[in-house]
């Protein structure tokens, strides 16, 4: 699963950050880092842009980005 596909308002862990070069360092010093924990806060009406919270702040994305970030959903008790 990736990041553009998790619904609003559920958690899930990053397993893997890809693109190339730039990109992917890009990504990684937003916070994008593996075993961090992303929650879906908001989709915008035509879905792209979308916006995560990480880390403690709110970060916004575009649905490009957000196909390279693999994911899995964390389990709710």
């Amino acid at each position: 699963m990736t990041l553009n596909e998790l619904p609003i308002g559920k958690t899930a862990r990053i397993l893997t950050v890809g693109g190339e070069g730039s990109l992917r360092c890009r990504l990684l010093d937003m916070g994008l880092i593996p075993k961090t924990l992303v929650t879906m806060q908001k989709v915008a009406p035509l879905g792209d842009p979308i916006e995560i919270r990480l880390r403690g702040y709110e970060l916004t994305l575009r649905k490009d980005d957000a196909e390279k970030i693999e994911i899995t959903p964390e389990e709710t008790a």
